[in-house]
C-alpha cells in the first residue's frame, strides 16, 4: 500500500492540518505541518508524515451572545478519508502493552507525486478502555494522558515506520517537542553502537516552535519513570531528566544534530533559552497554492504560468496590471463578505475597509488590544467611510484567561456595533481561514514581543494581497518594510522602554487613522502597490516550498 523504497525523512507532528474535513489539528502548528507535507510532494520529496488518529478531534467551538466559549465534541469517520493498514505495533505503557495501528492519508503534489501520512490509533478492542482513548482527543485531559499520547506518537510512530519497513530513513524529523521520545527508541536499535547517542544524534532534526517557557512539555519525573519503565536504563535516566524533570524540548534538543528555530528572532530567543545548543533558524512559511484564494490563482495562472510549482517567481506580480489585482481582491472580499452576513445575520458592506484577526486566544496575542479605547476607534471609523471589523479564533479549553479574551473581546464590539460593524467567527478553521486571510483588507497582529516564534497567518494574507499591520515580532521583523509590505505597531523590537503596551496602542490607533485610512479611501493607488508588494515580496519568500528547501540543504543532507 505503502511505497517505501525510496522514503527518506519522517516528520512527526503532534498536530497535522492536512483536510478541513480532518480535524486533527488546533491551530499554527498543525496548519504548518500539513503545508510543509504539502510542499514536501510538490517538490517530489520522499518524506512520510506521522500523527495521531484524533476520532473526537480538538472540539467545535460555539459562542454565546455573552462571550463565552462552549466546546463541543468532533465526530468524524477516518474511513471516508484514509485507509487502515493491517500492521500493528506495541507500546508498553506503565509495563502494560498497548496495541497501535495505522491508517494511510495520500495525497499528490502539482507532479501528482504521492506522499503519505500515517495516523496513529490505539482505538482497538484489544486495549483496555483507558488504552483505547488515548488517541482520540487533541491535546486532552491530564498530564499522564498526553504523556501516553507522545509515548505513542514517538515510540509507537518509529516501531510502525519499522513495521512497515521503513527501517533505514535518513531522518526522523520532531516538529517541536511533542514527538521527543522517538529518540529512546531509535537508542534502542543502536544499543550496539559505539557510541550510541551520536548515532541517534545523526538521525535527529528537532524543530522549536515556543519562546514561551510555559509552551515546552514538562513530567514529572516519578510519572515518566513509571510510565516509561520499558524503555529507561540506569544510564539513559542521567540523560534525559533535567530538575527531576523530563523536558521533552531538553529531550529533543540533546538527541538532535540540527536544530533550528522557526524566525530569525526566535532563533536568537531559543539561543539565550538553550544556552549551550547550536539553534539555527528556518523561517516559517506557508504553501502558496493552498492558501491563495482562486480569483488571485486564476490572476496568477494568467500573468505568472507555473508559480505554484515555483513560488519565487511570485515576486514578478508587480508587472500584473493594477486594476486586475483590486479586481480579484474584490471579489475575495465579496465572497467572506457574503459568507459573514449569511453565517451571522449582519449586513456588513465590501465598499467598508475591513480589519482582519484571527489566532488562537491567548493573553500574549492581545487580541483586544484594537479595543482598548473605543471612543477612539469609533471617532476615527466616523472620520472615513467606516469600519469593519471580523476576528475568529478558539482558546484552549482549560485555558480560562484566553476564554476571558474572547469574552472582553465581545464585550467591546458590542459596545461599538452601534457605529462599526463587528463580526466574531464561530469555530475557526482551515476554510473559514482560507476565506478571511483573502477576503479582508489588513491583516492585524499584536503579540507582545519577542512571544511570537514566527506566526503565519500574515505570511497566508500576504499571498492574497493583504497587507499586515503588526506588532516587529516573529516573522514580521524580516518581511516589514514600512509602507511597501505593511506597517509596523509600537517600537522596534530592540527598543527597551517603559509601558510599551501603551506606546503600542497609541501607535496602532494613529497609523490607523494616519496613514492606513487614508491611504485606503483617497490613495487607492498607492494601496494597490503595497498589495502587491505584500505579494511580490513576502509571498514569493514566506511559503513552505523555500523553507522545505532550507531543510533540505541545512538538515536534511548536510
Amino acid at each position: 500500500m505503502i511505497e517505501v523504497k525510496d522514503l527518506l525523512v519522517a516528520y512527526f507532528s503532534m498536530e497535522i492540518g492536512i483536510n478541513a474535513n480532518i480535524p486533527t489539528y488546533s491551530g499554527g502548528l498543525g496548519v504548518l505541518a500539513g503545508d510543509t507535507l504539502r510542499s514536501a510532494a510538490d517538490l517530489e520529496l520522499p518524506i512520510i508524515g506521522l500523527t495521531l488518529l484524533y476520532k473526537k478531534g480538538y472540539f467545535k467551538q460555539k459562542i454565546d451572545e455573552h462571550g463565552h466559549q462552549k466546546e463541543e465534541e468532533v465526530i468524524w469517520d477516518p474511513n471516508k478519508f484514509m485507509t487502515p493498514l493491517s500492521d500493528i505495533v506495541h507500546v508498553n505503557i506503565e509495563g502494560r502493552d498497548v496495541k497501535v495501528k495505522a491508517w494511510v492519508y495520500k495525497f499528490q503534489g502539482v507532479t501528482k507525486r504521492e506522499n503519505y501520512i500515517l495516523f496513529l490509533d490505539t482505538d482497538l478492542p484489544e486495549n483496555s478502555e483507558y488504552d483505547r482513548n488515548i488517541t482520540q482527543y487533541l491535546y486532552g485531559s491530564d498530564d499522564k494522558y498526553r504523556l501516553a499520547q507522545e509515548m505513542i506518537l514517538g515510540i509507537g510512530g518509529v516501531k510502525m515506520l519499522e513495521c512497515i519497513g521503513c527501517d533505514n530513513l535518513r531522518k526522523y524529523h520532531m516538529n517541536e517537542g511533542h514527538s521527543a521520545l522517538l529518540t529512546l527508541e531509535l537508542l534502542r536499535r543502536f544499543n550496539k553502537a559505539d557510541d550510541q547517542i551520536q548515532e541517534v544524534r545523526n538521525k535527529c532534526v528537532f524543530t522549536t516552535h515556543t519562546p514561551v517557557p510555559a509552551g515546552h512539555d514538562q513530567f514529572p519525573r516519578h510519572m515518566a519513570e513509571s510510565m516509561l519503565q520499558h524503555y529507561l536504563t540506569d544510564k539513559l535516566k542521567e540523560e534525559i531528566f533535567l530538575d527531576n524533570k523530563l523536558n521533552m524540548t531538553y529531550l529533543g534538543l540533546r538527541f538532535s544534530e540540527h536544530i533550528n528555530g522557526v524566525a530569525k528572532k526566535h532563533g536568537e530567543v531559543s539561543r539565550t533559552m538553550f544556552p549551550g545548543y547550536h539553534i539555527e533558524s528556518i523561517t516559517n512559511g506557508i504553501h502558496s497554492g493552498f492558501w491563495t484564494a482562486p480569483d488571485m490563482k486564476e490572476l496568477f495562472d494568467k500573468y505568472l504560468p507555473g508559480w505554484e510549482a515555483d513560488p519565487f517567481s511570485l515576486r514578478y506580480v508587480l508587472s500584473i496590471p493594477k486594476e486586475e489585482v483590486w479586481n480579484a481582491h474584490t471579489k475575495s472580499k465579496k465572497n467572506l463578505i457574503n459568507y459573514v452576513n449569511k453565517t451571522h445575520n449582519l449586513d456588513m458592506s465590501e465598499d467598508v475597509f475591513t480589519i482582519g484577526f484571527a489566532r488562537r486566544a491567548a493573553t500574549y496575542k492581545r487580541g483586544d488590544m484594537l479595543f482598548t479605547d473605543i471612543n477612539k476607534l469609533m471617532r476615527i471609523a466616523d472620520k472615513f467611510k467606516g469600519i469593519q471589523i471580523i476576528y475568529a479564533g478558539k482558546a484552549h479549553p482549560k485555558d480560562w484567561e484566553g476564554k476571558q479574551v474572547i469574552k472582553r473581546i465581545i464585550e467591546k464590539m458590542n459596545s461599538v456595533k452601534h457605529k462599526i460593524k463587528v463580526c466574531y467567527l464561530e469555530n475557526y478553521n482551515i476554510e473559514v481561514a482560507k476565506k478571511l486571510v483573502s477576503g479582508v483588507d489588513i491583516w492585524l497582529n499584536t503579540p507582545m514581543r519577542p512571544q511570537e516564534a514566527s506566526g503565519t497567518s500574515g505570511m497566508k494574507a500576504a499571498h492574497n494581497g493583504i497587507p499586515q499591520f503588526s506588532v516587529l515580532d516573529g516573522w514580521w521583523i524580516e518581511g516589514h518594510i514600512e509602507n511597501i509590505t505593511g506597517w509596523s505597531i509600537g517600537a522596534h523590537p530592540d527598543t527597551s522602554k517603559e509601558n510599551i503596551h501603551q506606546e503600542d496602542v497609541e501607535d496602532l490607533y494613529d497609523k490607523l487613522e494616519y496613514i492606513i485610512l487614508p491611504r485606503f479611501y483617497n490613495q487607492r493607488d498607492q494601496w494597490i502597490d503595497t498589495m502587491r508588494h505584500s505579494i511580490a515580496i513576502n509571498g514569493s519568500f514566506f511559503n513552505t516550498h523555500r523553507m522545505v528547501q532550507q531543510y533540505v540543504l541545512n538538515a536534511y543532507f548536510e
